[in-house]
């Protein structure tokens, strides 16, 4: 089946307009079918010898979410005193998550077991399943552009943390805490590159011919 110009077009627009958005999330509730539609998108990502290793949770109690809030204050306030005096300053004034604003949270884990301890592609890399399940988070970010919903990823978290809130078990790995919502306006360039922090590289000086630095 081809892709037309106008369905590519529209790919590459959801691609390029998709952000991390932490402050503009809006109370509204998000329907169970669009639910529905980003997690499939995200069970259709890539995975290594075809394992899906992944599971979806997701969080709308206040009860819950306030409890992956304190774990990332506890985190946040770690992270501020590992940036030297100039860039903590900028560091704490930024805001970096949404965890209480959006209506909807999503975390994305790993089963590293599923089908067994031999998977087809996991024999010599064995992070193969954990990049599996950064695909469904990409898939499922993707997805959520294209229904106008914004998401914002808490990395700033202790997966040991996460996985007791949440009751996750101890041999699976939590991938991702999704904040996910309707929002009131996308950024036209990601946040920090507009608070200066930092500034997007030049696709030409990331790309190399045969070999690393062969240019």
């Amino acid at each position: 089946m081809n892709i037309t110009k106008d369905e590519r077009d529209a790919v590459y627009k959801t691609i390029f307009s998709r952000r991390d958005v932490r402050g503009e999330f809006k109370p509204d509730p998000v329907p169970d079918d669009v639910i529905k539609r980003i997690l499939t998108a995200a069970h259709h990502a890539p995975s290594v010898g075809f394992m899906q290793p992944w599971n979806f949770i997701v969080v709308k109690k206040a009860e819950t979410k306030k409890e992956i809030k304190h774990a990332f204050a506890k985190a946040h306030a770690e992270a501020t005193m590992m940036f030297d005096e100039e860039k903590r300053k900028q560091y704490k004034s930024l805001k970096l998550e949404g965890i209480m604003e959006a209506p909807i949270g999503i975390c994305v884990t790993c089963d590293r077991t599923r089908n067994g301890p031999t998977v087809i592609g996991r024999t010599a890399i064995q992070e193969m399943d954990l990049y599996s399940s950064v695909c469904a988070v990409q898939n499922l970010w993707i997805a959520a552009r294209a229904e106008n919903l914004g998401v914002g990823w808490v990395s700033i978290i202790h997966n040991e943390v996460l996985r007791d809130i949440l009751k996750i078990p101890e041999h699976i790995v939590p991938i991702a805490y999704l904040c996910i919502g309707y929002v009131s306006f996308f950024h036209d360039k990601p946040e920090l590159e507009k608070a200066g922090w930092l500034s997007r590289i030049d696709i030409d000086s990331l790309i190399y011919d045969e070999y690393w630095l062969s240019k």
